[in-house]
């Protein structure tokens, strides 16, 4: 299972699962520029949390944005986890084991200090993030992940397919798993059986 591989995470992997983190977290957004409103966040609205986080890290303001909504995205993830009998064994797309989490949060942060722009230190965030809120654009991207089949459970969607032994094809039918865009948020998930 990704989750447990011994092997280390290629940072390709790492990048490509940050990208997915962010986008969604940016995406699932509510408030002023409300987007899906899966989580109550409005740091990346332009007179919300942007406006507050260019006046207070001029440099980082970018990553402090993305990181926040990153982190609302987090803990929704984590409170619907909590209602399973075995929360721990639920891989998710923020939450994917500890060694892998540990290795994003370091890339990650790594990242933040490079002095790059989100865009410029992870490309792919130009194929999910407009500037404007675009529903059929992120559905698009989505769709661009793949297709899986889930089935619904009193937690989430549970993927249906057995999880790839890589984590990027693991985090790709995550992704794909939030179609169709209901509500509230439907977390996608497997069960870790190693």
């Amino acid at each position: 299972m990704a989750a447990s591989a011994a092997a280390p995470l290629p940072l390709s992997d790492i990048d490509a699962v940050l990208t997915a983190q962010l986008a969604v977290a940016w995406a699932g957004e509510d408030g002023e520029e409300r987007r899906l409103g899966w989580w109550r966040s409005d740091l990346a609205a332009e007179f919300g949390g942007e406006d507050l986080f260019k006046r207070l890290l001029p440099r980082t303001w970018p990553w402090a944005v993305l990181q926040g909504a990153r982190e609302a995205a987090r803990l929704k993830d984590a409170e619907l986890r909590q209602q399973d009998h075995d929360p721990d064994r639920i891989l998710s797309l923020y939450h994917l084991g500890f060694e892998p989490d540990e290795r994003i949060e370091e890339r990650f942060q790594s990242l933040k200090r490079s002095g790059s722009s989100p865009r410029e230190a992870l490309p792919g965030l130009a194929d999910a993030i407009e500037p404007a809120w675009n529903r059929e654009h992120f559905l698009d991207w989505i769709h661009g992940q793949g297709r899986t089949e889930t089935t619904a459970t009193p937690v989430g969607r549970r993927l249906k397919e057995h999880p790839s032994a890589s984590i990027e094809p693991l985090v790709r039918r995550l992704v794909a798993g939030l179609v169709p865009l209901p509500d509230t948020y439907p977390l996608p998930y497997v069960r870790n059986t190693g």
